[in-house]
């Protein structure tokens, strides 16, 4: 019924792009974000496009998206500290700035959330599988309750819990290996949602038993690449339904 190994007993869901549609409002904000950035540092660097996004920055942690996407033009900034402002020419800066931009966008227009991933989610909990979500978001706790399905949800690491705990971000495995030490399963009775390269990597360096990509920007080819063992569009296509 829900198209997975009959081993798996607990499924770690990412976040942003699985469950919820808040990836195209991080991607807006990092455009956003990014285009002022190039502008003012190297205009010959073109703008931040839907590539760059899913190269160098989704699913990762914030800081770390900052790094790799300026390192990938070239540009080097000043680490700075937690405490710069949005406005500052540093990593914490720059971050800094589009976050406020992700929280200016959901306090306008809230959380959408994905009806047939949803869907998916309440099967799994009905099925009697635990579940987790595992995001690089330091926000999950408040999109999670912000798109209505907490109850559906037994465990959470996400972007503070990685700060607090010293576990790496995507592509490394950690933090979905803490997912399933949560749930008190193996990696091997687990399965991981991702719709980011860098996750699906994770899951697939993390030895899971299954990891299913969801593509939902054109990327099926890649995320297959990664490791995912079967790739839809929407987590509804797994039990036979669509989106």
């Amino acid at each position: 019924m829900l198209g997975l190994p009959g081993k798996i007993c607990a499924c770690l869901f990412d976040l942003d792009g699985v469950l919820t549609r808040t990836a195209t409002v991080h991607m807006a904000a990092w455009k956003r974000t990014f285009d002022e950035v190039l502008r003012q540092v190297d205009p010959a660097a073109g703008e931040f496009t839907q590539e760059d996004y899913n190269r160098y920055v989704d699913g990762k942690p914030r800081l770390d998206g900052v790094r790799d996407f300026l390192a990938g033009r070239g540009i080097t900034l000043p680490e700075g500290t937690p405490d710069d402002p949005p406005d500052a020419a540093t990593v914490h800066g720059v971050g800094t700035r589009k976050n406020d931009l992700v929280h200016a966008q959901l306090a306008e227009h809230g959380v959408e959330v994905y009806p047939g991933s949803v869907r998916y989610l309440r099967a799994v909990k009905e099925a009697g599988l635990a579940t987790a979500v595992v995001t690089a978001s330091r926000n999950g706790g408040q999109v999670i309750a912000a798109g209505g399905f907490a109850d559906l949800i037994d465990a959470r690491v996400d972007g503070e819990v990685a700060a607090a705990e010293g576990l790496r971000g995507k592509p490394a495995p950690d933090t979905f290996l803490a997912g399933a030490r949560a749930l008190g399963v193996s990696p091997e009775e687990a399965v991981v949602f991702e719709d980011a390269l860098a996750g699906v990597a994770a899951g697939r360096a993390g030895g899971f038993g299954h990891v299913v990509g969801v593509d939902r920007v054109g990327q099926a080819a890649a995320l297959a690449e990664s490791g995912a063992d079967v790739v839809v569009q929407d987590l509804a296509e797994l039990m036979g339904e669509g989106p």
